[in-house]
């Protein structure tokens, strides 16, 4: 992972959350909210929180009197999911660093994190720090995307920007959020860090846009794919983005556009 793959600065939070949340994240961020729910919480730690759409998601199938700390390593994640949040007592925003929370031992019957975990520097010790603040007994629910070849606009957009850059292809898309997909590798380092009981599934949704324009600004302007683009050339940002909506429209049309995405949902406990 290169350590540009962790910002999401400047204008990407909220291109990242008007664009990308609903084009890929919120079906998923329902599924989770559910399988959190029905573990019938009363302390929650949400990591790599994002943008809030599991916040906005999880929030209100909380208990009243349940505590749900929501954290990210990013500031103005911090900020933009906040603004975005209804005023609730139960809910404290903090800036933490997944491989070192900032609690005590045992402080949480949930920790949860919608693919966050592929920009861990150190998978086996976020995932220690993550059983260290659970509670005996308590679940450690996350999610990850399957091989990009699963996920059709997340692989579209990698082969298009390709043909802008093709003597150095930025390959953010392929290497950190699609770069971690391998179930048996999940399970060693979960095992690693301590965890026994671990449950995957493997979930597949339709991910929808507008148009392919849409779907490739997403892409090309709401993630740190936008920084490596313009780390080689900002002036050829525009035309990433073209070949991008090209690609997307060639393979799902001129019109609202719909392409598989495919991702693991995990639920593990010490």
């Amino acid at each position: 992972m290169a350590q540009n793959d962790t910002v999401f600065a400047g204008s990407i939070p909220q291109f990242y959350d008007r664009l990308m949340v609903p084009l890929i994240f919120e079906a998923y961020a329902v599924n989770m909210a559910d399988v959190v729910a029905e573990l019938s919480p009363v302390s929650v730690l949400e990591t790599a929180a994002g943008s809030g759409v599991v916040t906005r998601a999880l929030a209100p199938k909380l208990s009243v009197g349940a505590r749900y700390v929501v954290t990210d390593l990013n500031q103005p994640m911090i900020d933009y999911a906040a603004s975005r949040q209804a005023a609730d007592r139960r809910i404290e925003w903090r800036q933490a660093d997944a491989l070192d929370l900032p609690f005590e031992d045992a402080a949480f019957d949930v920790v949860c994190c919608q693919f966050g975990v592929m920009f861990f520097p150190n998978r086996v010790a976020g995932y220690a720090e993550a059983r260290r603040a659970l509670r005996p007994g308590g679940r450690f629910v996350f999610s990850v995307w399957d091989r990009i070849e699963e996920n059709a606009f997340a692989d579209e957009v990698t082969n298009a920007v390709a043909t802008v850059f093709p003597h150095d292809p930025p390959l953010f898309l392929a290497r950190t959020p699609h770069g971690y997909h391998d179930v048996a590798l999940i399970r060693e380092e979960l095992s690693r860090a301590g965890f026994a009981d671990i449950r995957i599934s493997t979930r597949a949704e339709v991910s929808r846009a507008p148009s392919a324009r849409h779907a490739a600004t997403a892409y090309c302007h709401g993630t740190p794919l936008r920084g490596e683009i313009e780390a080689r050339d900002a002036s050829l940002l525009q035309l990433a983005t073209d070949r991008a909506t090209e690609a997307i429209a060639s393979r799902h049309g001129e019109g609202p556009v719909a392409g598989k995405i495919q991702a693991h949902v995990i639920v593990a406990a010490g």
